[in-house]
């Protein structure tokens, strides 16, 4: 089953689906913070992905399917280094649907034809094999684990 969805830069105007879907206990679960964010923290992460729009010329994308948002994701600038961060987080209404797997398709194909990268990384809680399988089957590899913010998380590398 094929998914056609719309990807776009983030807007202050999507504050109210970021606060929910980031409120909501099942989507933060497998963060290295497992509280769900409330309004204000929401707010900042918006405001985070609009700067890094601003600063980078790329980001996390609203996705939207049929006009009605079901998600965020894209490629990040890793502060630690040159390399690119993939994520993909999906409203738990639109779960099942092959959302997160063309996300992150999608934010492959962009880091490795607009923006040149030679290599992409994602970073996957261990408790999270969902979106380990996410990464894999784009032909991302295990690139050992780390720490952060306390809790033990997988590594993926994919180079071209």
């Amino acid at each position: 089953m094929g998914v056609t969805l719309e990807f776009r830069r983030p807007r202050m105007g999507d504050l109210g689906f970021v606060t929910d879907l980031y409120a909501r206990p099942e989507v933060v679960a497998h963060r290295p913070d497992p509280t769900p964010d409330g309004p204000e923290l929401s707010r900042l992460r918006l405001e985070r992905d609009m700067a890094h729009w601003e600063e980078h010329g790329f980001g996390r994308w609203a996705v939207a399917d049929g006009g009605v948002l079901v998600g965020f994701g894209g490629l990040t600038v890793l502060e630690d280094s040159l390399d690119l961060n993939i994520s993909y987080h999906v409203h738990p209404d639109a779960w099942g649907r092959g959302i997160a797997s063309a996300i992150a398709a999608q934010a492959v194909a962009h880091g490795f034809g607009e923006l040149d990268a030679t290599r992409i990384r994602g970073l996957v809680r261990a408790a999270n094999p969902a979106s380990a399988r996410v990464l894999v089957k784009l032909g991302f590899r295990a690139d050992g684990e780390v720490t952060l913010h306390g809790a033990p998380t997988n590594r993926y590398v994919l180079e071209r």
